[in-house]
């Protein structure tokens, strides 16, 4: 029952993805900031309207809030509340790169006090040369792939259980290397082992890209002078339900826990991470914090 009722919640995203919206919208700044004082682009703001309004046409959302309207809005539906980023990557649409919408899935009517562990499912809309859609439900192995069709069907067209070895990366807030030493040993590492650099600066197609190519890492890292910028309930959070039920693992909250064990105690919460195979994100670890014990016994 759990799994059908999130099914139709996932479903009814469908028919009113963001795709076609972003072609035409503007992307230009509005007067207005979120409540966590971050400016609001047209584009945000058309794409957070079109969610609130498929959410609530599913008739099994409670609340729901995204990173545009973080305060819970009461939408009538019950079964489930939702939380998600409108359009991750907003700022590189003018540039014409691949941007995306995150949504995490959550039981009941709380969207505080929870773990990304308890969430029904996750779904990522990845909008680019292709329109994909990305689920994994907690009840059921994999993460599975949706390519929208000319006729406005959706063909599955690919599952993933397995996230193995190979040197593709994606360094976010590389600024950061200049006052975390332990990030900038990591990015050398990369270097010096030449693994091939993929980071578009969107953070949906470069984790979407480590479930495709079923290889790869992607960071985030802060420093003294670089505070986190990811919000847990938001972003990190449903990516992490992602990748770890596409078989990757992830890090998160600079205490070597998973990103879905972070207790998440507020809206604005936000953290570093690290996604990717078990064998990166136990580098990652190894790295940054100088042991990776919850990876004892798997070779990088």
């Amino acid at each position: 029952m759990a799994t059908m009722m999130s099914s139709k919640l996932t479903g009814a995203v469908q028919p009113r993805m963001s795709a076609p919206k972003v072609r035409t919208a503007s992307c230009a700044g509005t007067a207005c900031l979120n409540s966590f004082g971050d400016e609001q682009l047209a584009i945000d703001m058309l794409a957070d309207k079109l969610l609130f309004e498929a959410f609530r046409y599913s008739h099994v959302v409670k609340y729901a809030c995204s990173e545009e309207v973080p305060e819970p809005v009461d939408l009538g539906g019950s079964g489930y509340s939702v939380a998600f980023d409108p359009l991750d990557g907003s700022s590189i649409v003018d540039t014409n790169f691949t941007v995306g919408t995150i949504v995490g899935i959550w039981p009941g009517d709380k969207l505080q006090g929870i773990t990304g562990r308890e969430q029904a499912a996750a779904v990522m809309g990845v909008f680019g040369p292709r329109t994909v859609l990305v689920v994994a439900f907690k009840d059921y192995p994999g993460c599975h792939e949706f390519l929208l069709q000319d006729d406005g069907k959706w063909l599955h067209v690919k599952d993933t259980t397995e996230i193995g070895e190979g040197k593709l990366f994606a360094p976010g807030n590389l600024r950061a290397t200049f006052d975390n030493p332990n990030y900038e040993r990591l990015i050398n590492y990369y270097l010096g082992e030449k693994y091939t650099l993929r980071y578009t600066g969107g953070m949906v197609p470069d984790v979407f890209q480590i479930i495709v190519k079923e290889k790869g890492v992607f960071t985030n890292v802060t420093s003294p002078s670089t505070k986190a910028k990811l919000r847990i309930l938001f972003e990190v959070a449903p990516l992490g339900l992602l990748v770890e039920k596409a078989g990757g693992a992830s890090s998160a909250d600079g205490k070597q826990i998973s990103a879905l064990d972070v207790p998440i105690v507020n809206y604005d919460q936000r953290t570093e991470i690290c996604f990717g195979s078990v064998g990166e994100v136990k580098r990652f670890e190894e790295y940054l914090y100088g042991s990776a014990p919850r990876f004892e016994g798997v070779t990088v």
